[in-house]
């Protein structure tokens, strides 16, 4: 009977505290609980602001804003999606936040704002600086911090999934996707039924308009404003536990950032007749560009920091000598993935994908646990990881051995000067070094005769 070979030893690094044994939970604290009372929630609000909106914007309305509004949400969830392919989160906080945003915060901004609106025209007496101050003040605070409680209920209760500012970006994005979803829904739905009150049609419509500024020109500015919220949240995530003010202070300075973007993108039909486009060129263009290649960058550091933190565990046996080579390669993952699919099928890719996910995990783990910002469950979590590793090694170390010996660099060789190469670089005709007689047999080189050689010459 076969037995199973032993685990690796750990390798020398950083050390924490052993976790011990959880205590009970109470009722209210077990995972189905919240998992049910959040669902039902949700679904709650989904069918309310599903209610409200076909209320304002009509059947047809809704219809017509649905069909349009749905268009850029699946290049934008393609765009978080891929941020977040070093270490990709679970499916389950991706569909959370998008649904919250669309029902739970969506749901929030609709009741908060008309109630503010309506109490600042009664008080004022004017209905339209209410609906200005409404759009200028009121929304950017009610609307950002609906969408922030999505990014801290992620931060709080599923800490494990959020270890870094490409997990905030993607958080806070995803949510303000839905977020908008739901806005845009009721803003093409209420132009269509304006049209259909004046019988406008074709480029001229209300509707063409509202498309071509909300879907076309600025699709990304909902994101774009919370992914601020979430940039504060993610490095609050990589700060040292004894950093405390740090990670408290980092999301409300995220936060108020968001809001402030907010509001000057709401304003910006009062700065005049081409107020718009000028905060879109100055601001807005110029901020989505910085922010992209902020999180880009974070990506390459993540996997840089991937090849920089199993090598140990490679040293140690747990990892093949060209695994941290591939797995620090997005080209070499996705090698290794086909790899696996053709050799194994899809139940193999899905493998090779898992292994690599955790390999990444335990990556930053280290990374962190070096840094001195690991938690006290540092050692119970490696310990994990390393499990789920070993017990994927057989399907995973031959794809990413593949992947590593396909994309690894090629080493110049440098070759004496009367070698003649061919196709598949021998040689193809031994010949005599250069300015010596012939070989019997041989040719001569094909440069001629060379001078001798002599060291000191200058």
């Amino acid at each position: 009977m076969a037995t199973r070979p032993p685990y690796p030893t750990h390798p020398t690094g950083p050390v924490g505290p052993a976790g011990g044994s959880p205590r009970p939970a109470h009722w209210w604290q077990r995972a189905w609980v919240r998992y049910g009372a959040l669902s039902t929630l949700l679904a709650l609000s989904g069918l309310v602001i599903l209610a409200l909106v076909r209320e304002q914007t009509g059947t047809q309305g809704f219809l017509v804003g649905l069909g349009l509004a749905v268009l850029p949400v699946p290049l934008l969830i393609a765009a978080f999606r891929w941020l977040d392919r070093v270490e990709p989160g679970p499916w389950r906080n991706l569909v959370f936040s998008f649904a919250w945003g669309a029902c739970a915060a969506a749901l929030i901004a609709i009741i908060a704002n008309s109630f503010a609106t309506r109490w600042i025209a009664t008080a004022t007496a004017d209905p339209s600086s209410a609906d200005t101050l409404g759009a200028t003040v009121i929304a950017p605070v009610v609307e950002e911090s609906a969408k922030a409680a999505a990014v801290l209920l992620v931060f709080l209760f599923r800490r494990r999934d959020f270890t870094g500012l490409v997990d905030g970006v993607v958080i806070a994005g995803v949510t303000a996707t839905g977020f908008a979803f739901t806005e845009n829904i009721l803003y093409l739905g209420t132009a269509f039924g304006t049209d259909q009150l004046t019988g406008d049609s074709g480029i001229a419509s209300v509707t063409a308009a509202t498309f071509f500024v909300r879907i076309v020109m600025s699709p990304f500015a909902h994101p774009l404003f919370t992914v601020l919220t979430g940039i504060g949240f993610g490095v609050a995530a990589l700060s040292a536990p004894r950093q405390r003010w740090r990670r408290i202070l980092l999301p409300p300075c995220g936060l108020l950032l968001a809001m402030g973007l907010h509001a000057m993108w709401n304003g910006s039909t009062v700065f005049g007749p081409y107020g718009f486009f000028a905060v879109y060129a100055a601001i807005m263009v110029p901020a989505f560009g910085l922010l992209t290649w902020l999180v880009i960058w974070t990506r390459q550091r993540e996997l840089r920091t991937v090849r920089e933190e199993l090598p140990a565990y490679a040293v140690a046996g747990w990892l093949a000598p060209g695994e941290p080579f591939a797995l620090g390669s997005m080209r070499a993952r996705r090698l290794a993935r086909a790899h696996a699919r053709r050799g194994g099928g899809r139940r193999a890719a899905r493998e090779v994908a898992r292994y690599e996910a955790y390999a990444t995990s335990l990556a930053f783990l280290r990374h962190r646990g070096r840094r001195g910002r690991a938690g006290a469950d540092f050692v119970v979590r490696e310990a994990e990881l390393l499990r789920e590793l070993w017990l994927r090694r057989e399907v995973a170390r031959p794809a990413l051995d593949h992947a590593a010996r396909a994309t690894a660099p090629r080493v110049p060789v440098v070759a004496a000067p009367w070698a003649v190469y061919g196709m598949y670089g021998y040689p193809s005709q031994p010949v005599s070094p250069p300015g010596q007689q012939p070989w019997p047999g041989y040719p001569a080189h094909p440069a001629g005769p060379y001078p001798a050689y002599n060291p000191y010459r200058t």
